[in-house]
């Protein structure tokens, strides 16, 4: 694998960096904000969008070389994805983002027969996948989930439940956190959980749509899972470690989350500073008002900084190094200013801001997930006063 080049200053962003973005940015106008205000109005899965990404080879960016990706790294998937949010947002980011970061789990700890069996069809597009790993009862208290996988011969029994799946009503395979085992005395909660990359079988999982405030043309599920056959190989990694090994994980998606936020924030901002120049009220532009500038300046400063965290973290991710508090960081920041751009913009539309056609109101409805998802501010509050401030842990 080559590797990727790599910024000549402190904070310049590197040629393939650019080249991400310009093409991306170029790649969105084939789907302006009507094709993404349809899909949502209609609830239905952009896939002449997923197509088009898989054949620029957007799915298998952040993929090694050899199973057809691109052989680069999170630095460049968040510009990708940001770019995909900045230009159709939500809709568009969440279609393509699992078979982005989820696999990235079976990249790093999938056996070599099954990152060949699965990775070129999902770097391809024809492999859709989904993440299952939250569940009604136990939140972001994931050690404490109750799905299980009972050992049968040489293969495994999964009955459970899981939440908020996304994409599962179009999904081919699912990436499946299952407890295998009960911790013995004096192991952490996390051991006995086990990862299995398998098919999603709809003869034993029921998948229920649930109906929800933004994001429609992307399904978010209940799956019942109910005496699922799981054979051996599907296994990711060794029996046990599951919750180890799905850390790999969460802190890439907490950056490209927190790119997406910024992303959709940023076209918020754009559409809030077209209109303040188009609008006239009293015999002025309304963006002549420094009532209308500050607000919007505000943010425009905010997003940057923002945007800034993601790329250090982004960049401590791909050299090998912890980047768990600037992941968190980057995922607060990006899913508060995020969605206070978009709420800003809300207030220079005016009345217009809350009909369909202005678009800003579903930027409006889907930034909102990103404070919400995949970790609470609350929790990453949390976790900062314990890991940063050496402070008591409270939950």
């Amino acid at each position: 694998m080559t590797a990727p080049a790599r910024p000549t200053g402190a904070w310049d962003l590197s040629e393939d960096q650019l080249a991400i973005r310009n093409a991306v940015d170029a790649g969105m106008k084939k789907f302006p904000l009507e094709y993404w205000r349809e899909a949502d109005r209609t609830a239905t899965f952009p896939h002449e969008f997923f197509a088009f990404a898989a054949a620029q080879g957007w799915l298998g960016l952040a993929m090694p070389t050899e199973f057809g990706g691109s052989g680069l790294g999170i630095s460049e998937a968040v510009m990708m994805m940001e770019a995909i949010a900045r230009g159709g947002g939500l809709s568009a980011a969440s279609a393509v983002h699992m078979n982005v970061f989820g696999t990235n789990v079976v990249v790093k700890h999938g056996s070599p027969q099954m990152r060949q069996e699965n990775l070129p069809d999902i770097v391809a597009g024809r492999m859709r996948v989904a993440f299952g790993v939250s569940e009604p009862d136990s939140g972001l208290d994931t050690t404490s989930l109750r799905t299980r996988a009972v050992r049968r011969g040489s293969d495994w029994l999964v009955s459970g439940r899981k939440v908020w799946i996304s994409t599962a009503q179009v999904a081919d395979k699912i990436l499946l956190l299952t407890r295998t085992r009960d911790p013995e005395p004096g192991e952490p909660k996390d051991a006995g959980l086990t990862l299995f990359f398998t098919d999603l079988d709809r003869r034993h999982i029921t998948v229920k749509e649930i109906e929800k405030l933004g994001r429609a043309a992307v399904d978010s599920n209940e799956l019942f899972i109910d005496d699922l056959l799981v054979p051996d190989r599907d296994m990711v990694g060794a029996e046990g470690r599951g919750f180890r090994m799905l850390l790999d994980g969460l802190n890439p998606e907490r950056l490209l989350v927190a790119s997406e936020a910024v992303g959709i924030g940023r076209a918020a901002l754009g559409l809030a500073v077209d209109y303040a120049k188009e609008r006239h009220v009293f015999g002025r532009a309304i963006g002549q008002n420094q009532g209308v500038q500050f607000p919007l300046a505000d943010s425009y400063a905010r997003l940057e900084s923002a945007w800034l965290m993601i790329l250090r973290g982004a960049a401590l991710y791909d050299q090998g190094r912890d980047c768990g508090a600037e992941a968190n960081i980057a995922k607060l920041l990006g899913g508060e200013y995020g969605f206070e751009a978009a709420d800003r913009a809300m207030q220079v539309l005016g009345g217009y801001s809350y009909a369909k056609e202005y678009h800003v109101e579903r930027l409006w409805r889907e930034v909102k997930l990103c404070r919400l998802a995949p970790v609470s501010p609350e929790l990453i509050l949390c976790y900062l006063a314990e890991r940063k401030l050496g402070l008591p842990k409270s939950y």
